[in-house]
């Protein structure tokens, strides 16, 4: 789509901050209004759209499209979204060890075991870990636990705490994002101790670093979501 816009600006409404082009209201899809909680989310949307050249690429805008997923879809089912990052709870990554070799096992205890500390002391959900391929059911308290942490988000905190989960595969790495205890950047290394492990037996791949990058990024943009509506 060609550019049709030239001035962007940021003003206060009644359901909170919107993003005008030449003057109109932004909205989304759906044809809902893009109203922000934050005047700071509402200005990182309108840097996004300020930045676009003669052609609007919406790839380039992650805020938008994260923003937009809140207001036509999370925000009407915030119940949907809180069951969606749980089942990543009911197979978190921090659960799975490795038995052999040692190193590999003693790289994820040394990673992994601090968070499940934390979520334990801090939630109350003592999470089950299994060694080797064995699958382990997480206990009916845990995952309870998990849910009552996850209902006291904002929608678009569970956006984000969606989008950190899918891409470590740990409920309990994204909630550690959402309370600040740990940076996403860290989380994201400790969701590829395995992968960053088999690099270093046998080399890289480039392809492989390629999509790390974009997934690193991607959760970047997650966690600054989380920031901008704080």
């Amino acid at each position: 789509m060609k550019r049709f816009y030239k001035e962007v600006s940021v003003a206060a409404g009644i359901n909170g901050f919107a993003v005008l082009l030449d003057g109109k209201p932004v909205k989304t899809p759906g044809r809902r209004a893009l109203a922000l909680p934050t005047q700071t989310l509402a200005e990182a949307i309108a840097v996004e759209w300020q930045s676009q050249g003669a052609e609007i690429n919406v790839l380039t805008m992650p805020l938008l499209r994260l923003a937009n997923t809140v207001i036509d879809g999370v925000a009407l089912n915030p119940g949907g979204v809180v069951a969606a990052i749980l089942r990543f709870g009911e197979n978190d990554l921090l659960c799975y060890r490795a038995h052999q070799p040692p190193d590999l096992a003693a790289r994820q205890a040394q990673g992994w075991d601090p968070l499940l500390d934390w979520v334990r002391q801090r939630h109350g959900a003592t999470m089950r870990v299994a060694e080797g391929l064995g699958h382990v059911d997480q206990l009916p308290d845990a995952l309870g636990a998990l849910r009552q942490a996850l209902d006291e988000f904002d929608p678009f905190t569970l956006a984000a705490l969606h989008v950190i989960a899918s891409i470590t595969g740990s409920a309990v790495l994204a909630l550690a994002v959402a309370e600040g205890f740990i940076p996403g950047g860290y989380a994201f290394q400790l969701s590829r101790i395995d992968e960053n492990y088999q690099a270093e037996k046998w080399g890289e791949d480039i392809e492989a670093q390629k999509r790390a990058s974009a997934l690193a990024h991607e959760l970047d943009k997650a966690v600054e979501l989380i920031a901008a509506v704080r």
